[in-house]
C-alpha cells in the first residue's frame, strides 16, 4: 500500500506522549526492546536524520550497501549504553529535529527518486526510496512506539 508524502509527514508530527510520562514510566524496561522506554525513546528520535540520509542516498542511485545487520546491532547496543540515562527534554528535542529533517527529506522527493531502489543492508535485497520511508521510519516508529506503549500501558 502506498503511503503520500504528505501522510508520512503528518504520522512523523505526532505529538509524542512522553512529556505525560512518569519518571517512573521512563526508567521502565520495554519487553521488545529491553532497554528503558527513555533509552527505546532516544533511539527512535536519534535515527530519524541517519535513515533520512539513507532515504536520501536511495533516491540519489548512491546507497552504500555496506552496512550489517550485525554491525547495526552493535550500534544499537552501544547506543542504548551511551544513553541509559538520557533525559525526556533532550529526547523530546532530538525528537522534533530528526521529525523535521525527515518530513523535509521526504517532501524534497519526487515520484522517480521514491521509486529508486538500492541496497542499504548487506545480505537483504534492494529496497526503492519509498520503502526505506515506510520500513525505516515509519514501520521503526510503530513498533518502537508501540513497545512504549505496552510497557507504560497507554
Amino acid at each position: 500500500m502506498r503511503r503520500s508524502p504528505s501522510s508520512s509527514r503528518r504520522r512523523l508530527g505526532k505529538r509524542w506522549p512522553l512529556e505525560k510520562l512518569s519518571d517512573a514510566d521512563w526508567k521502565k524496561v520495554t519487553e521488545a526492546e529491553k532497554w528503558s522506554v527513555g533509552v527505546t525513546a532516544h533511539h527512535l528520535a536519534g535515527v530519524l536524520e541517519p535513515i533520512s540520509t539513507m532515504i536520501k542516498a536511495v533516491a540519489a542511485g548512491q546507497a552504500p550497501g555496506d552496512l550489517s545487520l550485525e554491525l547495526l546491532d552493535e550500534m544499537n547496543a552501544r547506543h542504548a549504553k551511551d544513553f541509559a540515562d538520557c533525559t525526556r527534554a533532550e529526547t523530546i528535542e532530538l525528537h522534533r529535529k530528526g521529525c523535521a529533517t525527515a518530513a523535509a527529506t521526504i517532501r524534497g522527493l519526487s515520484d522517480a527518486e521514491l521509486a529508486t531502489s538500492g541496497t542499504l543492508l548487506k545480505g537483504l535485497p534492494p529496497m526503492t526510496a519509498e520503502q526505506v520511508i515506510v520500513n525505516g521510519l515509519l514501520v521503526h516508529i510503530d513498533e518502537h512506539f508501540g513497545s512504549i506503549r505496552k510497557t507504560v500501558g497507554r
